[in-house]
């Protein structure tokens, strides 16, 4: 084999494996992560073959288009922290986040379940705790946010949004903004509120949620 087509197989092989990972992070966005390698393969209309030699299994794949989604998340609280004011902030995460986890049902499975994903995937979600919950604590102690308010609460409000997506998105596209609104207005700090009727869930019992969680069924 000469040194001329080594280079062509690789440039084939590359455009490949760039057209799976497009084709798995559509339908991933579509479908969610219960789509197969083999529903990649027929999105991307190339042989199942092509995807197993570029992708051994399912994890490998989720962590090859998901990464880089999870760290735009993070990307998303590190902004915000840069904001002077602390509900601007707090509000402008919480909206732009919503925004792509309303859009991709894949990414917010896996930020929010710890059912799929691999070792690069689970440190990139690692990454997202320290900034919502400095945006929660410097909104609370602002007065700007119920005292009641937990940082747990924040994985709740993308669920939610999806959630209204997944219901209505076929004819109201954006309604999940008019949920996120409301939510958000009735998080903001006035005087004479009662006390939330029930408790937010502790560290603990969020990482149970999120490590039993299968949205798909059991990963393939």
């Amino acid at each position: 084999m000469t040194q001329e087509t080594r280079r062509v197989l690789r440039k084939d092989a590359e455009r490949n494996r760039q057209r799976v990972l497009t084709a798995a992070r559509e339908l991933f966005a579509e479908k969610g992560l219960e789509a197969t390698l083999n529903d990649v393969a027929r999105h991307a209309n190339v042989g199942v073959g092509t995807v197993y030699r570029r992708f051994a299994t399912k994890e490998e794949l989720l962590d090859a288009v998901f990464e880089d989604g999870i760290g735009q998340v993070v990307a998303l609280a590190e902004t915000a922290l840069q904001k002077e004011n602390s509900w601007d902030g707090f509000v402008w995460f919480v909206e732009q986040s919503c925004e792509l986890t309303a859009t991709d049902r894949g990414l917010r499975e896996m930020v929010y379940s710890r059912a799929y994903g691999g070792y690069g995937v689970e440190c990139t979600r690692l990454r997202l705790s320290p900034p919502v919950s400095e945006l929660v604590e410097r909104a609370r102690k602002d007065g700007y946010l119920r005292p009641d308010v937990e940082s747990t609460d924040m994985p709740i409000l993308s669920l939610l949004a999806g959630t209204v997506s997944e219901w209505a998105g076929h004819v109201a596209p954006e309604l999940w903004r008019r949920y996120i609104a409301l939510l958000l207005e009735g998080m903001r700090c006035r005087s004479g509120q009662e006390p939330m009727p029930v408790a937010a869930l502790d560290d603990g019992s969020l990482d149970i949620a999120m490590r039993t969680w299968e949205p798909g069924g059991p990963p393939c």
